[in-house]
């Protein structure tokens, strides 16, 4: 039986439910699986939940639902609930190594003795893990790096990456919409946008679902962009895999 979380109040009017210490799927799973028991419930007084790594931060209002109310009915649900009800699903990204868009292939194939080739390769043969959005609009944290391609993040930040980056660091990998300067290295680029704020779903990948990237050049990514920019998404659903 898997432990009680540890729940844990965050000022007057929210609180974070911890499952564990790491990034392991398993965790995120449990993560999951109260928010999805949460929002089929949706007790009256919960504003937003918010899903990370290894918690879930519950937004309230304390003068509708109080805290011990909510904490009971928390600890009921995540004891009966520790695997997600519906399939997460798996997406294909598609990703351009190519120049300009793999910035830093050269500097990581030079850290872990590959090419930029077979750094790539590497890159693009995995299936990754999407845990959490956070730090700015649609970036999406995702596990399942290879392990030698989990390189440190830069000592210092190197200058502003493009809008939707593809990126590596610390043993992560990650998908950026918004340009800022980034410890991570760029290995790529989408041109598919994780994060669109004029479109009915603004972020079509859920935390829990899995992406995959698929090698693409750069004349085959410029087209690509022109038909996203025009509405279409370019990414796509993996056919006989949830």
């Amino acid at each position: 039986m898997s432990a009680a979380p540890r729940i844990l109040d965050a000022g007057e009017a929210a609180l974070v439910v911890e499952f564990g210490t790491r990034v392991d799927p398993a965790i995120s799973d449990r993560v999951l699986a109260l928010d999805d028991a949460l929002l089929a419930e949706r007790p009256e007084g919960i504003a937003e939940t918010v899903p990370t790594y290894r918690s879930l931060m519950i937004h309230y209002d304390p003068l509708i639902l109080d805290r011990d109310t909510l904490a009971g009915r928390v600890l009921a649900l995540a004891g009966g609930a520790s695997q997600r009800d519906t399939a997460p699903t798996r997406w294909i990204l598609p990703c351009c190594y190519e120049a300009p868009h793999g910035e830093d292939l050269a500097a990581v194939a030079t850290q872990i003795g590959r090419t930029p080739e077979q750094v790539a390769a590497l890159h693009a043969g995995a299936t990754f893990r999407v845990y959490m959005y956070g730090f700015a609009p649609g970036f999406a944290y995702c596990g399942g790096l290879p392990e030698a391609l989990a390189v440190p993040r830069r000592p210092s930040p190197r200058p502003p990456h493009p809008t939707n980056a593809v990126m590596i660091g610390g043993g992560l990998a990650a998908v950026a919409t918004v340009p800022m300067p980034t410890g991570w290295y760029v290995l790529g680029a989408t041109p598919s946008r994780l994060y669109a704020p004029e479109r009915e779903e603004s972020f079509f990948v859920s935390p829990g679902d899995s992406i995959r990237f698929e090698p693409i050049d750069a004349a085959t990514f410029a087209r690509l962009a022109e038909r996203e920019a025009a509405g279409e998404r370019v990414a796509r659903r993996e056919e006989g895999v949830s």
